[in-house]
């Protein structure tokens, strides 16, 4: 199963792009997350934070990078209660897409289990994109 999610923001794709790979700014929108990485093909990402009063450190790898257009990344949630293997890692892929004045942001994530996890999981990232639209609009 997948979750889709689709979002027109008023702002160019280079903006919306900062707002993807700035730490500072995934920070404002990604429950006070701070992210690590170099931003490089084959490289780590590391989320770090506390959420409800539980440290968490996710990570993954970058697997593609395509600025302004396609930021393709493995995600193992610590919180997961799953092993940290290979097959229990998601693909979380963002794609941008310039509409006019707009920029349609489609992201999409693989590994979903159950319709219940897919619900969950809609709704996180609803929040999520909501944030950074927000953040790129103001």
């Amino acid at each position: 199963m997948l979750v889709v999610r689709k979002l027109a923001i008023h702002a160019p794709v280079s903006r919306v792009w900062k707002a993807l790979t700035d730490p500072g700014e995934i920070s404002q929108y990604l429950f006070g997350t701070h992210t690590e990485t170099d931003w490089k093909k084959g490289s780590p990402i590391i989320y770090k934070g506390e959420w409800q009063g539980k440290s968490y450190l996710d990570k993954g790898t970058i697997i593609d990078i395509i600025p302004n257009k396609l930021l393709h990344t493995t995600y193992f949630s610590s919180m997961s209660g799953k092993e940290d293997r290979p097959e229990h890692y998601a693909n979380v892929i963002y794609r941008l897409e310039p509409r006019g004045e707009d920029t349609l942001l489609t992201l999409t994530q693989d590994h979903v289990d159950t319709e219940e996890q897919q619900k969950h999981l809609e709704g996180n990232w609803d929040l999520v994109l909501g944030g950074l639209k927000k953040l790129v609009e103001k």
